[in-house]
Order: structure tokens, then C-alpha cells, then sequence
């Protein structure tokens, strides 16, 4: 027995130790030093890449939750153009304008004055996370201007943040278009447009990138300035997805102003794959606006995995910020991503590596942290 006392003493300390190693290690920096061709690729050759990732791993006791973020070159004065991911604060901003007034709701049918084309805002929600169409996000902006979402979310605390323009096509127009509602079958009314502030030149790192661009087919040996486009960087997109997410984890102030109703509407459709939406599954794949796991395979995502997220891709930029629930493995966590994958240093000549090194570096990621995150449950 005197022998037996010390053996267990010491594989009790072994476990403890191994517990407070897993509870304490950062599987992001772990994922980033895999051997997968995928990610070794990338993290050899990073000043090409510009990449930045925030990972938030979640711990529970009891009825708490608790976050820790692990960060990788996230850093708000060097800029990446955000592309589609800025739709995600414009649609959440859109339930709450729809929240606080009283002749509208997410089922109202209406259209852009000028434009035929009718829809709903929840149809544009649907479609924005779905497929990421631009159409149903600049018929939010028309509805909100680029002052109130700016404004807005300042208010909740997200200070890094710039929509000046719409999707799919740049327009220095700053006043938008009204939208016509229908207030029933027969009767409609326009809402009021307004006038926004005109962007000024961002003043941080890198809004001029690679060695020229193409400007009405023709070739312009100088950089790409990004100064005047969006900005939404990696902290603030983070932000948002907390709020959205876990909102109950922030003051009243910092929060979205979304009905119980509303809020469910809104989980739902960020994790809706586009089959379930009515899209063509050979077109839209469920990996199609999934980059993390998924991003590179047109397999099924299966039932146990949900992930709620939204993605950008323009300019030979990548980003997915996304909420990834495995119910099967009791796992779950945050992640934001983007990465630059522009060899040849010329933009808008659509020659960008998107499948060939972006998409898989981003599902790779996915998968190793998903991979550590079962192990660090186990």
C-alpha cells in the first residue's frame, strides 16, 4: 500500500496536468502550425497572404459561458476589402428598423422605386445569407442609407466599421431610392429617401494594393486604392456575430433591438443551406457560402453541423466570420477569417486563386479546429 499511494498521486497529477494543458491551449496557433499542404502553403508564403483570424473558443459551467479569443495578425489599421460580409450587419440592422416600426414587417411586400422587381425583406435576408446576393442587400441599404448603419452600430459599441457603397456595382450616389410598400393589396407608399455623408479616404495600412488594375479594359500600372470602399474589419465582424449570437452576454445598449421572433427568423436563415432555400443544389452547393470545412467539397453538410455565418469574396479577398455547432461532438465555437490571394498583383482582371489556395486554406482551418475542438471536449 505505501507503494500504491505515491502511483495514484502521480496519475492523478498527470491528468490534472494534461486537464489544465487542454483548458489553457490555443488550438488556433496549433491548427496554424499543420503540416496539410492546405494551410503549410499559405503559412509559408504569409506576407503574400494578408491573413487575419480571430478564434473564440467556449467554455460552459452551469449556465455561463465563458469566451477566449486567440488571434492571429487581427489587426484593425491594416485593411482587406470585406466584400459580402458587410451584408450581415445590414440585414440584422434591417429586422431591427422593421422592429421599430409600426407599418412594417418582415413579410411586407415592396419594391424599389424604378425597379418592377417585388419582394419582401425577409426574402432578402433569405437570400443574403443563402446565396449572398447583392441585389437583396442594396434594397436593404435603400432602405436603411449608409449613415444609419454606420451610426448605428457605433451606438452598440462595434467603432471599426464603414458602409459607403453598395454591392455588384460601385456608385458614388449617396441619397437612396425610395422603397414603394404595399400597405395592402391596392394601396402602397413610398418611404422617404435619404441623403448620406460622403466617405473620406481611409487612413490606414495597405488600402493601396498589388501593381496595377483593370479600368474599362484598360491596364493601370499603380495600385488598387481601397480607400473610398467599405471597411469592416476582423474585431468588428466578430463583434457583430457575438451579438447576434450570444446577445445575452452584453449590455442592453450593445445589443441588436430583435423580438424573440425575429431573432429565431434570423438564426434560421444564417444557417440555412441553399437547398433548403429552393436553390439548385448543382449550383449552389452546400459548401457555397460555407468556407469553413466545407468550402472546398460539394458534399452534403450533415444534419449534426450547423454553421451560421456569412461570407465575402471580391477582389481576390476571402472571409467567412461563422458560429459552428457540431450537436453530434457537444462542440462549438467562433471564427473569422480572411486571407488575399492575388498572385499576380493586378486586380480586376479575375485572375484570383480562390479554389486553388484560398477556399481550401479557409476549410482546412475549419477542419482543424473543429478537429482539436473534439479532442479538447474528449
Amino acid at each position: 500500500m505505501k507503494k500504491t499511494v505515491p502511483l495514484l498521486f502521480l496519475i492523478a497529477l498527470f491528468f490534472t496536468s494534461c486537464e489544465k494543458t487542454i483548458q489553457n491551449e490555443n488550438l488556433l496557433e496549433e491548427a496554424l502550425y499543420s503540416q496539410h499542404p492546405k494551410i503549410k502553403r499559405v503559412m509559408d508564403s504569409l506576407d503574400q497572404y494578408e491573413v487575419q483570424i480571430r478564434y473564440t473558443k467556449i467554455d460552459r459551467r452551469n449556465d455561463s459561458v465563458f469566451f477566449t479569443d486567440y488571434d492571429f495578425q487581427v489587426d484593425s489599421d491594416v485593411y482587406f476589402y470585406p466584400a459580402s460580409t458587410v451584408k450581415f450587419p445590414i440585414a440584422v440592422l434591417a429586422l431591427e428598423r422593421l422592429n421599430e416600426t409600426d407599418t412594417l414587417n418582415r413579410n411586407t411586400k415592396y419594391y424599389v422605386e424604378g425597379d418592377s422587381l417585388e419582394s419582401t425583406f425577409a426574402k432578402d435576408i433569405s437570400q443574403i445569407f443563402a446565396v449572398s446576393d447583392n441585389a437583396a442587400n442594396n434594397r436593404l441599404l435603400e432602405l436603411l442609407g449608409q449613415d444609419v448603419i454606420n451610426s448605428n452600430l457605433k451606438k452598440k459599441g462595434i467603432e471599426n466599421i464603414r458602409i459607403a457603397h453598395r454591392l455588384g456595382y460601385h456608385t458614388d450616389d449617396l441619397t437612396t431610392k425610395p422603397l414603394i410598400v404595399y400597405l395592402n393589396d391596392s394601396t402602397t407608399s413610398p418611404t422617404k429617401t435619404t441623403t448620406n455623408t460622403a466617405p473620406e479616404p481611409l487612413e490606414i495600412q495597405k488600402t493601396k494594393k498589388g501593381t496595377g488594375f483593370f479600368e474599362d479594359d484598360s491596364l493601370m500600372n499603380t495600385p488598387f486604392d481601397f480607400s473610398l470602399k467599405n471597411y469592416y474589419p476582423i474585431a468588428s465582424q466578430h463583434g457583430v456575430l457575438k451579438r447576434v449570437i450570444f446577445p445575452s452576454k452584453f449590455e442592453d445598449n450593445e445589443r441588436f433591438n430583435l423580438s424573440e421572433d425575429q431573432h429565431s427568423f434570423l438564426l434560421n436563415a444564417m444557417h440555412t443551406l441553399p437547398r433548403n432555400a429552393g436553390y439548385d443544389v448543382e449550383t449552389y452547393y452546400d459548401g457555397y457560402c460555407k468556407f469553413f470545412i466545407y468550402g472546398d467539397t460539394k458534399e452534403a453538410i450533415p444534419d449534426h453541423i450547423k454553421i451560421y455565418n456569412k461570407v465575402g469574396f471580391a477582389y481576390g479577398t476571402l472571409t467567412d466570420c461563422a458560429y459552428i455547432t457540431d450537436s453530434k461532438n457537444d462542440v462549438d465555437f467562433l471564427l473569422t477569417a480572411t486571407i488575399l490571394v492575388n498572385k499576380d498583383g493586378i486586380f480586376n482582371d479575375n485572375v484570383y486563386e480562390y479554389d486553388e489556395v484560398g477556399i481550401p486554406f479557409l476549410a482546412e482551418l475549419g477542419r482543424e479546429i473543429h478537429r482539436l475542438e473534439i479532442q479538447r471536449k474528449k
